[in-house]
């Protein structure tokens, strides 16, 4: 049976006007609904179910517009119901966009198509060498909306997850870590923030030129949403990781999730790496949390392969889609988590 929708100016067959904006602040809740409806649609359509709770819990929403506000646009009927939306953000040199929902009812209308173009300028303003996202590979209609702007399909971005086992966690504990240690960056005194603030830039620098995931540390210490682990040897950085916990942040209900982790490349070794996870791992178990959530571009295949080995299982798979400066600049070797969703 077909649920009815109020369908406002659509009914008589005209057309609506659709106003594409940024996102003010009084929209913040309409916006998330218009995505978790959007997607709920979707889901139901392609699990034949529809979810108790559309992305598990996890919101993408205002911390991202607190984050990156002029990226956030709706797209609004002329009686001011907001029926689509688009998220993007920038990462120093690269440009994100997603979430991007329109309301099933307003579907092929072109509206997708106009969120898209607004977040595209705001890239060029912002003169961005990189765009990219991640989508579903099993959906024509995702990749063909994102194909008009250019962005090509590229290798598969593997959702991986492990639960947690606390016999695990304690005899890892006890087995002994290499010789670094793990700080938090929370628990750094403001004026040091600025200076690891630096050593981060580096490391991700040297992944792609001009990658810069400062507004993501920032906001994650601001809005307590998690934290980023430092792995450290002496007064050296060699690794770090942002992680999110439930709440209101992009992590599951009952789950830690890696919104990104990076090794310096002088610094590629899987100990180090298996250090970073176990610390997560543990501090996970320690909240009380049940689960890991460590998204992974396959095309890091080293670190693809240790978060197999380490028992990470893979939930699901994303495709990720690139628009600009199109060679590839992930090494195999790299040991990095980056989540483009």
């Amino acid at each position: 049976m077909r649920a009815s929708v109020d369908r406002a100016g659509l009914d008589s067959g005209r057309t609506p006007v659709i106003k594409i904006r940024r996102v003010r602040k009084g929209d913040l809740s309409k916006v998330r609904d218009v995505i978790e409806q959007a997607f709920g649609d979707f889901y139901e359509r392609q699990l034949g179910t529809r979810p108790r709770q559309v992305f598990g819990g996890a919101q993408y929403v205002h911390h991202r517009w607190l984050m990156e506000p002029w990226g956030c646009f709706v797209a609004e009927e002329g009686d001011g119901k907001i029926v689509g939306a688009a998220v993007a953000v920038i990462w120093g040199t690269l440009g994100l966009v997603g979430p991007v929902a329109v309301l099933t009812i307003y579907q092929n209308q072109d509206i997708g198509q106009q969120l898209v173009k607004a977040a595209q300028g705001f890239f060029d303003e912002n003169k961005v060498t990189l765009q990219g996202l991640a989508t579903y590979p099993s959906s024509p209609k995702h990749l063909l909306l994102f194909q008009k702007f250019g962005y090509k399909p590229k290798a598969l971005l593997a959702i991986t997850s492990k639960p947690l086992d606390r016999r695990e966690i304690v005899q890892a504990t006890q087995a002994g870590k290499p010789a670094v240690s793990i700080r938090r960056f929370s628990t750094l005194e403001e004026a040091k923030k600025k200076g690891t603030m630096q050593k981060l830039r580096r490391i991700t620098n040297a992944i792609y030129r001009g990658l810069d995931l400062a507004k993501e540390v920032e906001i994650v210490d601001g809005l307590a949403l998690g934290d980023t682990l430092l792995l450290e040897r002496g007064r050296e950085l060699i690794g770090f990781a942002i992680y999110h916990v439930p709440g209101v942040s992009e992590a599951p209900q009952g789950s830690l999730y890696v919104k990104f982790l990076a090794m310096d490349f002088r610094h590629r070794k899987p100990e180090h790496f298996h250090g970073l996870l176990a610390s997560l791992e543990e501090l996970a178990s320690g909240a009380g949390l049940q689960r890991v959530i460590a998204p992974v571009y396959t095309a890091y295949w080293t670190a693809y392969q240790a978060l197999l080995e380490r028992g990470y299982s893979i939930d699901f798979t994303m495709v990720r889609m690139k628009r600009g400066k199109l060679e590839e600049y992930e090494r195999p070797a790299d040991l990095v988590l980056d989540d483009w969703r």
